[in-house]
């Protein structure tokens, strides 16, 4: 018998861990701030430009756009406010449904809820982690029918306006098959590109393959803002109408406060912009140096059994935001005790979000058969993921 056969699942995988990060402490995934943040900040500081009006806003949102390709881009303050709106604009109405995954954090699901929506949960597939495009086809061929255009729940009577994939832990979902499905049902797409800023589907960034898609800056992400997001759309009319209602919908006057439409107070803090701009100045550094990580986990986890770490997709370059490991069916009664070893021994780790569909506010919202999300939310585990763990000469 080797030593692997004699090592359990929990002592395996901090075995793995550590050959990869070191003995330290290592947290889930904490910020890096190696570039001009301090700098920025301190000018932001001087010019006493700290809240929604500032020269770092407008620089933040023409790098993004400049990152991501999308034609226009709305700073506002976080990734939840970023997909109400564009919900909104995408012309989601109080009693619609909305298609998106169970498997997701749950400001995918609140935000649908602020609309007066109603999210109508849909099942995931293994290699993507997000929604199944053949399953949900087959799913939608039955349970759907077209009425005057629109896509019709013949179980509630409700239309289904939009449907929301997302792009989980960083990894692109199978957007070609839910662009096709999206134009066959008449849905409207927003992509909640939430967790993947540096990550591509056929070489084209996520978050850019319909009218709407967000993206999040909160503390934890690839880059932060410590609380932010962003709106992305190629859209000039839906962009002037995002930036006009998430700026309180005040109409432009050198002292009067005059508003045409029900607003957000959602805009972006110029401080919190500044510390983006430097955070976007290192991301190619930062991507390259999650990659590595995942290379080195990547040997690492060969020599652990019934695991398998998670990589991007066919077609798909990855940003690599969290990485994660999915255990086998048969040793699936051990993930607690691995989540608690590998706590107990300094490594972070944590599982996958409680499933949304089962959370009180939705249980009884529709959904389909969502077996493999549910598979997989009770296998996944995210395990250390800083850039800072590799070196930074890299």
């Amino acid at each position: 018998m080797n030593s692997k056969d004699s090592m359990t699942i929990s002592e395996q995988v901090i075995a793995a861990i550590r050959t990869v990060v070191g003995s330290s402490p290592a947290v889930l995934h904490e910020p890096t701030f190696n570039g001009n943040e301090w700098r920025y900040v301190k000018e932001c500081l001087d010019s006493t430009f700290v809240s929604s009006v500032g020269e770092f806003v407008n620089r933040f949102e023409t790098d993004l756009a400049d990152f991501t390709g999308s034609t226009y881009v709305i700073a506002v303050v976080n990734g939840t406010a970023a997909l109400h709106i564009a919900l909104m604009l995408a012309g989601v109405k109080s009693g619609d449904e909305v298609l998106i995954p169970p498997l997701s954090f749950v400001a995918t699901a609140n935000a649908v809820v602020y609309c007066g929506a109603n999210p109508h949960f849909v099942d995931c597939h293994e290699s993507t982690l997000g929604i199944d495009p053949v399953k949900l086809r087959d799913y939608l061929s039955t349970q759907t029918e077209l009425r005057s255009g629109y896509c019709v729940n013949k179980s509630t009577g409700r239309i289904i306006r939009a449907m929301v994939p997302v792009h989980t832990f960083g990894h692109p979902v199978d957007l070609e098959g839910l662009i096709s499905i999206a134009r066959d049902y008449k849905l409207v797409m927003i992509e909640d590109a939430a967790e993947s800023i540096g990550s591509y589907y056929d070489n084209q960034h996520t978050g850019t393959f319909s009218k709407l898609g967000i993206l999040s800056f909160n503390g934890n992400k690839t880059v932060t803002t410590g609380g932010g997001g962003a709106i992305l759309t190629g859209d000039v009319a839906v962009a002037k109408h995002a930036r006009h209602i998430t700026t309180t919908a005040k109409m432009p006057h050198a002292w009067e406060y005059r508003h045409d439409d029900i607003g957000y107070n959602y805009r972006l803090p110029n401080l919190n912009a500044a510390l983006g701009c430097a955070q976007l100045e290192q991301l190619p550094t930062i991507l390259a140096a999650k990659r590595e990580l995942f290379r080195r986990y990547e040997q690492a986890f060969t020599q652990v059994s019934n695991i398998k770490l998670i990589s991007e997709p066919e077609k798909c370059h990855s940003n690599y935001w969290l990485q994660t490991i999915l255990m086998d069916q048969d040793v699936l009664g051990q993930r607690n005790r691995l989540l608690e070893a590998t706590n107990n021994a300094g490594y972070m780790t944590r599982p996958a979000w409680s499933m949304l569909h089962e959370s009180q506010p939705f249980k009884n919202c529709p959904k389909m058969d969502l077996s493999c999300a549910c598979s997989l939310a009770a296998r996944l585990v995210n395990i250390p993921s800083s850039p800072s763990l590799i070196p930074s000469e890299l």
